[in-house]
């Protein structure tokens, strides 16, 4: 199998070789998303865009997404809205946003448009559509249970941004697996901090059972908590040796 893109490669790739190209994410972003991506990146580059319009309609997109969430939370939770609307629009508008963030590293690597400031806004604008997805979920899950606690809203909040920073943290020199198997079981335990899979079930949930967003919240704010323990002390253990 070839081992490298090629300067003939290209002149017109393909979706394989965008998408061999990909840095991971996950089972889930790997087998779908980023598949997803490669496509966005094949138009994108007979469009003769740039990676960073794809960064900024992944941007516009999430962040509709969200905030189309948020408005219609309250009257999701009062039944004047049916809740599979509002779950069809999070569970296409999520995906394709987050396809688009995989489109663009793609379109950057092979076409060799990478840059500095194009890393930058990707993750600026990754920070606020995620931002904006969990101000979605928190806002769903008040309006379900209005009586749902200020700590575990912000707890959701800063415990989400732990796959964010572990995310950045891995593109660098220093970066570490604490678990390094690629085992089917390992990668399939690992879905839980797959962000293609995770937006997936959240989004499943608003489509089918909105009131099981608060335990959603709940859930990921154990995983996510952990996972910043974990990490940690594994990372503490590894410098202190």
């Amino acid at each position: 199998m070839q081992s490298a893109i090629t300067l003939a490669d290209t002149s017109r790739p393909t979706a394989v070789h965008f998408h061999r190209t990909n840095r991971g994410g996950g089972l889930f972003s790997e087998s779908i998303s980023q598949w997803l991506g490669a496509a966005f990146a094949v138009a994108a580059h007979r469009l003769g865009l740039r990676p960073t319009a794809l960064t900024l309609t992944n941007l516009v997109l999430g962040l509709a997404t969200s905030v189309t969430v948020v408005a219609l939370a309250g009257p999701v939770a009062d039944d004047r809205v049916p809740a599979w609307v509002v779950g069809l629009l999070a569970l296409v508008g999520w995906q394709v946003a987050y396809a688009l963030d995989c489109a663009d590293g793609q379109l950057a690597r092979v076409t060799g448009q990478g840059s500095a400031a194009g890393a930058r806004v990707d993750v600026l604008c990754d920070v606020a559509a995620q931002i904006a997805l969990v101000a979605a979920l928190a806002a769903t899950a008040v309006a379900q249970f209005p009586s749902t606690p200020t700590w575990l809203v912000a707890a959701f909040a800063g415990t989400w941004m732990v796959n964010l920073v572990t995310s950045v943290m891995q593109a660098g020199p220093n970066a570490a697996s604490m678990v390094t198997s690629t085992s089917l079981p390992v990668r399939l335990v690992k879905l839980v901090r797959d962000y293609g899979a995770v937006i997936f079930v959240a989004a499943l949930v608003l489509l089918f059972a909105p009131a099981l967003t608060l335990w959603v919240m709940v859930a990921f704010t154990v995983v996510n908590g952990g996972f910043l323990l974990a990490s940690i002390a594994f990372s503490a253990r590894a410098s202190l040796r």
